[in-house]
């Protein structure tokens, strides 16, 4: 049984593996986040993450670059989550290891759009 990267201690078919596979849709903005930090940890994801970028913030992304596993993270934090109808915020320190092995972290706190039912990550600001 693999454990999800994001930090959940559930086995990862029944956390973010049912996202990134199409199985399921993220109901919650936590739960797309979760399961985006996850498809950077793994790689190979890069077309999930454009399928769940917000349509109107994708500029010229595309699949092959984001499919790069460029960046060695470690794990996820999820600081501050909510949620009022079609929007949501998830504050969160995702932590990587640099390329001389030292921890570091990159917190964010992104803004979540809900268009026709799905969730979509719009856009975060850095602390």
């Amino acid at each position: 049984m693999q454990i999800c990267p994001c930090a959940s201690n559930k086995p990862i078919d029944k956390c973010c593996g049912r996202f990134l596979t199409g199985q399921q849709h993220a109901k919650t903005p936590e739960q797309l986040m979760r399961s985006r930090f996850t498809a950077f940890y793994m790689g190979d994801n890069g077309q999930y993450l454009i399928d769940t970028w917000h349509p109107t913030k994708r500029r010229g992304l595309n699949a092959l670059d984001l499919n790069a596993k460029d960046t060695d993270w470690q794990t996820l934090e999820i600081i501050e989550k909510s949620q009022t109808g079609n929007q949501g915020i998830v504050e969160f320190k995702a932590w990587y290891k640099t390329d001389t092995g030292e921890m570091a972290c990159l917190h964010e706190r992104s803004r979540f759009e809900r268009v026709g039912g799905k969730w979509y990550y719009v856009d975060g600001e850095f602390s």
